[in-house]
């Protein structure tokens, strides 16, 4: 059902709701639970959602459930209780979906819950899959649900599994989507070789919340070591896979999507004001794809955000350098010109605005979200250009955000938390229309004057034009300096007492003048931006020349995948490069020569 309604997007990303990052709990579990144990089952489903609540008030909990009979619909039932709205992918079409309900009791108790459901996504055929075959072959079925599980994993943020802990053979069973969802693996749909490297770093993506559960039949029991009805934080890692608490690295990364959550809620006015849209004209909605909404809605508010803590950013190092250049002034005044008291005092009154500055700014971790903020943009940005072309990794496992910031520190993986939210509509149904695919290229590549190439031909002609006072600056220095060395060579004695401490302040000023204004350059690093721009200037021009040249569709997308996959990697090493160019006070002491 794609897009869903207008109900939806209030339920998800309207109202409040656009303001937040929804916490997503996908369900995965057994149809066949053993009676007896459904009301503890229900009771410990009731204690975990209530307790995401209550924990992270600043998200909206949002399960998402196939509505299969059994745990399915059981956390169904418990999140409407606690007034949750409930997501529903369906592993194919509802009419093909509704054969795996045996008895009309089944039947009505699915549709009743589907109606309720805020949003529901049929996923397409899996390749090679008709109609006719998911309903006589079980292989080719079975195919539809270890692509549901795929999904459920690619798109939550904790994964809550009824399971009894056995590992089966069965393709797309509950023991199959756990181990999916912590080794990126599912024998059978997954192809050889395309492992994510997630497996082989800390991995925000692979938190399973475990209630364990009896089967009915004989060899129901859950497996050794495992209670009925016992509870715990289950993970991929080596060192303590299971925990009574979330691991304090999740917790970090819940914290981050909360924060963002915040800081969206907070200036939702301005945002919605000022924004950019990626859409531009609403009239572009019409050859988009369904959801395509929701990653320009994202996008709009991490834009914006980003460029609000930039200006703060720029504030602090603005200030922190005036007062470094202030207190080097003072200095030099009081140890080659006038020893006067209050020169110290100065000195010191300067040092404490920059340190109170530079405190207030870290406080508030301006530096950390402008950059946050600001990566988590330009991923979005890509994602919604591959969403509006139809661009596919070509691997049914894999989506736009497993390519981003994979291997930096694990905390950036809230970025990949909100690119799967965003991207959650787009990859249920990915459209390959041509006129995306046109409105993709005009959009994202553009010429020198619109779209990323006229972007980053501005932004290098202005960065340019910005550093070469700088660069003229640097000269007339040594200019300067070679010329207060000809005097002091060339000149009599009696005047080259007279110019020497005039001089030795005035090469004491422009050096650290030159100083100063070197270490601002270094902090918003501006040679490396230049470097940046042009680096990526030349990467749009080669797509925008091989997609000229492309002779089919599916060329044109397969350099926009690898337009995409060379952008996320420049983004990835931006945000690297800028985490390590924040000022702190060593820093201040070092620009003034101290």
């Amino acid at each position: 059902m794609g897009d869903g309604s207008d109900r939806s997007r209030t339920a998800i990303f309207g109202g409040s709701g656009v303001w937040a990052v929804p916490l997503v709990v996908a369900v995965t579990g057994h149809r066949d639970l053993l009676k007896a144990e459904v009301p503890g089952i229900r009771d410990r489903v009731r204690e975990f959602l209530a307790g995401l609540t209550r924990d992270y008030p600043e998200r909206t909990v949002t399960v998402m459930t196939p509505l299969a009979e059994g745990a399915d619909q059981l956390a169904a039932e418990v999140a409407f209780e606690l007034g949750l709205p409930v997501i529903a992918p369906l592993p194919m079409s509802q009419d093909l979906y509704l054969a795996d309900f045996k008895s009309p009791d089944s039947r009505q108790r699915f549709q009743a819950l589907l109606e309720r459901a805020i949003e529901v996504f049929e996923l397409p055929l899996v390749a090679g899959n008709t109609a006719e075959s998911v309903t006589t072959d079980v292989d080719r079925r079975a195919l539809q649900y270890a692509q549901l599980g795929v999904y459920l994993c690619a798109h939550c943020h904790i994964l809550l599994a009824m399971w009894d802990g056995k590992y089966t053979d069965g393709l797309g069973g509950t023991g199959q989507v756990v181990r999916f969802h912590h080794d990126d693996v599912m024998p059978g749909f997954t192809p050889e070789g395309t492992t994510s490297r997630l497996i082989l770093t800390d991995d925000e993506s692979d938190l399973v919340y475990h209630i364990v559960c009896s089967r009915r039949g004989p060899d129901g029991a859950p497996a050794p070591n495992l209670q009925p009805l016992s509870t715990s934080w289950f993970t991929s890692s080596d060192q303590e896979a299971r925990t009574e608490s979330i691991p304090d690295r999740y917790v970090r990364v819940l914290a981050h999507a909360g924060e963002f959550s915040r800081d969206a809620r907070e200036h939702k006015e301005r945002i919605l004001a000022e924004a950019l849209s990626l859409i531009g004209d609403d009239s572009a909605i019409a050859v988009l794809p369904p959801g395509i909404r929701d990653i320009d809605r994202m996008f709009r508010i991490a834009d914006w955000l980003a460029i609000h803590f930039q200006e703060r950013v720029m504030f602090v190092l603005r200030i922190t350098h005036v007062m470094a250049l202030l207190m080097g002034v003072m200095y030099i005044a009081y140890s080659d010109v006038v020893p006067y008291r209050f020169l110290i005092v100065a000195f010191v009154v300067f040092f404490v605005i920059a340190a109170l500055t530079h405190k207030f700014g870290h406080k508030h971790a301006w530096h950390r979200k402008y950059l946050d903020y600001r990566a988590l943009a330009e991923g979005l940005r890509v994602q919604f250009y591959w969403a509006a072309a139809g661009v596919t990794s070509g691997n049914d496992s894999k989506f736009a955000h497993d390519n981003f910031l994979q291997s930096q520190d694990a905390d950036l993986g809230w970025i990949r938390n909100v690119m799967r939210v965003a991207g959650m509509a787009c990859d249920a149904a990915a459209r390959a229309s041509l006129s995306g695919l046109q409105y993709a290229i005009r959009e994202w590549i553009g010429d020198d004057n619109s779209g990323q190439l006229g972007y980053y031909r501005r932004q290098t002609h202005r960065k340019l034009a910005r550093n070469l006072p700088v660069e003229r600056f640097a000269v007339a220095v040594v200019v300067v300096s070679f010329i207060a060395f000809a005097l002091f060579i060339f000149a009599s004695d009696d005047l080259a007492d007279r110019l020497r401490n005039p001089i030795i302040v005035l090469m004491g000023v422009l050096l650290l003048v030159a100083g100063v204004r070197q270490s601002y350059a270094f902090s918003v690093a501006d040679s490396e931006l230049i470097k940046q721009y042009e680096f990526m200037f030349r990467t749009f021009t080669k797509a925008r020349r091989r997609i000229q040249s492309a002779g089919t569709d599916a060329e044109k997308r397969r350099v926009l995948k690898l337009l995409g996959d060379a952008a996320l990697d420049e983004h990835s090493q931006w945000i690297l490069m800028h985490r390590e160019r924040a000022v702190d006070e060593g820093e201040i002491w070092r620009m003034t020569g101290g």
